[in-house]
């Protein structure tokens, strides 16, 4: 990004009014550009799409602060507005960076913001192609925690219904009357996410839950496969199992014994042969014959990333993974009887040594590392966020410098700008990140290296920030591709 600074303003309070009123404008024309043309936009990666004014000031400044450098809503509203006016086929467009791109290039050459943008996305113009030939059916078996954040996340990016689109939700029937009504309940409100954004009514008699428009089916089973799904509208389905009890292709393949399911997707770590896929590391290795694929555990999802991008620069030697986990369901709320050393103490009062499989798992991912790394767990009294330290020692010396700044341009312009998220605020705290949309949040401030000695902190949301990871594979498993834009280089 070139040395573009703006004027500080004169006045403040006017610019912020101005920059307001822009943040403002924005949200029509990302809605109607994502619901009608299924075009979605993005702001350094982060979604444009129901987000308010200040979520979308906020995302302007976040980037000022990682590049070292400006984009307010001056640069990115020309852009959007010119976007809006086109005849596009569905895409992925990024506004920030087609707009920082505009103000590096495009107005050295002379061409209006008109122009540029309209050069930039000449092939998508009067573009009918779809990201999937037809909509494909998705089904939650399991409605736990990351069962009802996929809910959230598959219903946030329904729009138009040209991608996945969830269908039915699978569980055991509760012993309450009103289960319907507790399951939407839990939907709706969530002690660590906040409130659904939408509405969420009951259909008793169709048995379904809809949320902003999707209306999804409840089916009460006790086993993987005893369902017809066919009978409720649903065919060639991609199950996500939220339940961890089947890890195995042999307990997982029971999903493919029920009618109308074609795939099966593990939000757990997969034992055996059975493929544990990190979305952006080794999801090349999904094939098309591929009917059931684990997608690992948080943890391993956290730490693939950044152990890739460090031994690609490098070089990884050995290496020790410590994680600070939030606890989990796993845990007892109260001291009482566990299978497993330790867990049975009471989670909320109690830092809690356990083991994690996360550093071996790693070597099912990224061959390279088997028998590099060991690891190990520390379950801690807070709900969700959790950290991996890992302590590192390197092929080359470098600097704190050097491996901070390589790691900020990774986060920003490599294709895996989608896991790793980076913060350089002294001040970041664990709650901070609730929402995360990345595997893991890179902290530049805690960096420390000595020689070839580093010793590395990430922040993650294991619960949502792993959901979103599902979430990227489930698409590649449903073969739904968008074109990108800017294209990369």
């Amino acid at each position: 990004m070139s040395d573009r600074k703006r004027e500080r303003p004169e006045d403040y309070f006017s610019d912020w009014k101005e920059r307001e009123a822009l943040a403002e404008g924005m949200i029509p024309q990302v809605g109607k550009l994502s619901r009608e043309k299924n075009v979605k936009c993005y702001i350094y990666g982060q979604s444009l799409v129901n987000r308010s004014v200040l979520e979308i000031m906020k995302d302007h400044r976040y980037v000022r602060q990682v590049e070292g450098n400006e984009l307010s809503e001056f640069e990115t509203a020309p852009v959007l507005d010119t976007l809006s006016h086109l005849d596009l086929g569905s895409a992925h467009i990024d506004v920030g960076r087609m707009a920082v791109n505009y103000f590096d290039h495009g107005a050295g050459e002379g061409l209006s913001v008109e122009q540029y943008v309209e050069q930039e996305v000449a092939d998508l113009i009067g573009s009918t192609a779809q990201p999937v030939e037809k909509p494909v059916d998705v089904v939650l078996y399991g409605f736990g925690r990351i069962g009802r954040l996929m809910a959230r996340i598959l219903i946030d990016k329904t729009d138009g219904g040209a991608a996945l689109r969830l269908r039915a939700i699978v569980v055991r029937k509760g012993s309450a009357p009103n289960d319907l009504v507790k399951r939407a309940s839990l939907l709706r409100r969530d002690s660590v996410h906040g409130a659904f954004e939408g509405t969420i009514r009951v259909d008793e008699e169709s048995q379904s839950i809809v949320a902003n428009g999707n209306e999804i089916k409840i089916i009460y089973a006790q086993s993987p496969d005893s369902i017809d799904y066919t009978e409720y509208g649903i065919d060639n389905a991609i199950v996500v199992d939220n339940t961890g009890v089947w890890r195995d292709e042999a307990g997982l393949s029971l999903h493919l014994q029920s009618k109308g399911v074609s795939k099966v997707l593990l939000t757990a770590p997969g034992k055996g042969d059975l493929k544990n896929i990190v979305a952006g590391i080794n999801s090349d290795n999904i094939d098309p014959s591929d009917r059931i694929i684990s997608a690992a555990s948080c943890t391993t999802n956290a730490i693939a990333p950044p152990l890739k991008t460090l031994d690609d620069e490098f070089g990884i030697v050995t290496g020790h993974v410590e994680t600070i986990h939030a606890y989990t369901n796993d845990q007892n709320l109260t001291d009482n009887y566990h299978k497993a050393a330790r867990r049975g103490r009471s989670a909320g009062l109690n830092m809690v040594i356990t083991e994690t499989g996360a550093a071996v798992a790693v070597g099912k991912v990224l061959p390279q590392f088997i028998g590099k790394l060991t690891g190990n767990a520390i379950r801690v009294p807070t709900p969700n966020v959790s950290m991996a330290i890992l302590n590192l020692t390197l092929g080359r010396e470098t600097s704190r410098e050097e491996l901070n700044e390589y790691m900020r341009d990774i986060a920003l312009h490599s294709p895996l700008r989608k896991q790793i998220d980076y913060s350089n605020s002294p001040e970041i705290v664990s709650s901070d990140l609730v929402g995360s949309r990345h595997a893991c949040v890179y902290d530049a401030q805690a960096t420390i290296v000595n020689g070839k000695q580093a010793v590395v902190y990430l922040w993650y949301d294991n619960e949502f920030g792993y959901s979103c990871q599902v979430h990227r594979l489930l698409e590649q498993m449903g073969g739904i591709s968008y074109a990108s834009y800017p294209k990369e280089a």
